[in-house]
């Protein structure tokens, strides 16, 4: 069916209601727009689903996320999990209660028990839901940090990460097995829920999370001490950290939280802001100016669905704020947790940290500090919710610590997600440890470079959006790809690694490897002096993405070379 076919059925199918008929049907004179909608079908990828909201086959609407949960019920029936139900959660986005309550109805009307949140909660609450109440699956609608006009839909699995292979691939199939949108199962709401097919999950769940986060506290007395002084500033950025990162830090001995009051209210439009990412600066617009207002030692700002931390702390020597890349912030938790572990005589000797490949090399070199066990996995962390659970199935490593460098990380097992929430309440404290020895967080960030060496990364983007703007980010893989650059910014490459074909190309012989990793259309650039490039089209967002990190002598000299690093390669894909 084309484009405009597919269309025409969406305008006059009595199927699609009222509502979405006059949309498309207002649109009828723009054929570039009604492309946009209608040229594919949304694409269930191996997290699930994220777009723009609209009415479409290529729009975030309760149809799309209908045929969704169709694919994902199928799937499940056909592997024996009826008997086990779905837990589901959504964040502050526009639709997202509604996008909920459809995946619900339709888990429901194939006879599947639906578990779902009365109101927002985060991205990590589900996680550790799911498997509480022994789930076989979890539901997430979220779009995460992208800007107000998107939602999203990420699909976990029993074991609390999201879906990897075989069975993400699998569900896909099943998704798109669906070419009638009508065959997609629904019901009353009120007939499910008397059926005990719709439940609504208790806040005793709230407090089993909250107990599970506290476990993970190393300093229970210097969280009570310091606490009583340590100055805070934190932001929700409107979305589903509010409640849960305020109350953990009470609960634990913070008595000083000053939380953004215009950012505090749940607002799908992010008002202040124009997309709720705490990897902007722009974000921490507010939480600065309060922060300089209360003197506050460290501010923090979690993403919509709570899954991202963003970190600002004062630099003693110029009383400024200073903001933290997720590398930074992950490392300095890392060192914090081992360290303090070690101290203490709780370090496991087969403990492991896990990290992705776009991430800093600092870790490895944490992780070595301690005899840990340093794995590397690919984008995204369900690989690292993957090991977790192989470490657990194999009882081979000891899981201590899990970063990427898109803001994320998780310490502890309670979820197998990155979790803002546990990383709101250990930076704060690290914080108080640091303080109580005179230290900010930044004035420890600094020593942290002192001893490992001043490491520094960036990443860069391209925003090609739409039909065109896809076929230009596979040109850029594909020329990229088959011409493997040997040189650049005055460096050479030593290795061209093609996760796509799981080729490793070793340029001073020749000679190719395999990866190791599972396949994705990643492409990653060893070069020497311990500087490093990957490419990667976003999975979430229509770009393409540059990650880059080097090692310097001092941080101005590692800035200087990430520089010249990072406009080499810009230069060379913007030609």
């Amino acid at each position: 069916m084309s484009y405009m076919e597919s269309y025409k059925e969406w305008c006059e199918n009595p199927y699609f209601d009222e509502a979405t008929r006059n949309e498309l049907k207002a649109i009828a004179g723009d054929e570039n727009e009604i492309k946009e909608r209608f040229y594919k079908n949304l694409e269930f990828g191996t997290g699930g689903l994220r777009g723009i909201l609209g009415a479409g086959s290529n729009r975030m609407n309760i149809y799309t996320v209908r045929k969704a949960t169709q694919g994902l019920a199928n799937y499940i029936l056909a592997n024996g999990g009826l008997g086990r139900g779905v837990a589901i959660s959504y964040d502050c986005r526009r639709m997202s209660p509604e996008f909920a309550d459809c995946a619900a109805l339709c888990l429901a009307a194939n006879g599947i028990k639906a578990y779902i949140y009365p109101s927002l909660r985060p991205t990590p609450q589900l996680s550790f839901t799911l498997r509480e109440l022994n789930c076989i699956a979890g539901i997430m609608v979220t779009a995460s940090h992208n800007p107000p006009e998107y939602n999203g839909y990420k699909v976990y699995w029993e074991d609390g990460a999201q879906v990897t292979s075989p069975k993400d691939v699998d569900i896909i199939n099943e998704v798109n097995s669906i070419t009638d949108y009508s065959t997609c199962k629904t019901m009353d709401k009120t007939q499910a829920m008397i059926d005990g097919l719709y439940n609504v999950v208790g806040f005793d769940m709230d407090d089993r999370y909250i107990e599970a986060l506290k476990k993970q506290v190393i300093h229970p007395e210097i969280c009570r001490e310091v606490g009583k002084e340590l100055k805070i500033v934190y932001t929700p950025l409107y979305g589903t950290g509010n409640v849960p990162a305020r109350r953990v830090l009470k609960e634990i001995g913070f008595e000083h939280v000053y939380e953004v009051p215009e950012q505090a209210v749940v607002d799908g439009n992010f008002p202040t802001v124009s997309y709720p990412n705490p990897e902007d600066p722009k974000a921490f617009a507010l939480a600065l100016k309060l922060a300089k207002e209360v003197d506050a030692d460290v501010i923090l700002a979690t993403d919509p669905d709570a899954d991202r931390l963003g970190v600002y702390a004062k630099d003693s020597a110029t009383g400024e704020y200073v903001s933290f890349t997720g590398n930074m912030s992950g490392v300095l938790v890392c060192e914090y947790v081992l360290s303090q572990k070690k101290a203490l005589g709780t370090l496991p000797a087969n403990g492991a940290v896990v990290e992705t490949i776009v991430s800093t090399d600092l870790c490895k070199a944490v992780a070595a500090e301690y005899n840990m066990k340093l794995i590397e996995v690919l984008t995204g962390f369900k690989y690292i919710g993957e090991q977790i659970k192989w470490f657990e199935e194999q009882n081979t490593y000891s899981y201590q610590f899990g970063f990427e460098e898109s803001y994320g990380l998780l310490v502890g097992t309670h979820a197998r997600d990155k979790d803002a929430i546990v990383a709101v309440m250990l930076l704060c404290e690290a914080a108080a440890f640091y303080k109580k020895q005179g230290l900010t967080l930044w004035d420890q960030m600094i020593k942290i470079y002192e001893k490992y060496g001043f490491y520094r990364e960036g990443v860069q983007s391209l925003t090609l959006k739409g039909l065109d703007g896809a076929a230009k980010i596979g040109a850029i893989m594909e020329d990229l790809r088959n011409n493997p650059i040997k040189s650049l910014a005055g460096l050479n490459v030593k290795e061209f690694r093609d996760y796509e074909k799981d080729a490793v190309l070793v340029m001073a012989d020749g000679s190719k490897h395999s990866t190791g990793l599972p396949k994705s259309n990643v492409l990653y650039y060893e070069f020497e002096n311990n500087a490093w490039c990957c490419v990667r089209p976003s999975g979430t967002e229509p770009k393409i993405k540059f990650y880059m990190g080097v090692k310097g002598t001092d941080l101005n000299d590692a800035n200087k070379k990430l520089s010249e690093l990072s406009d080499g390669f810009m230069g060379l894909v913007q030609e």
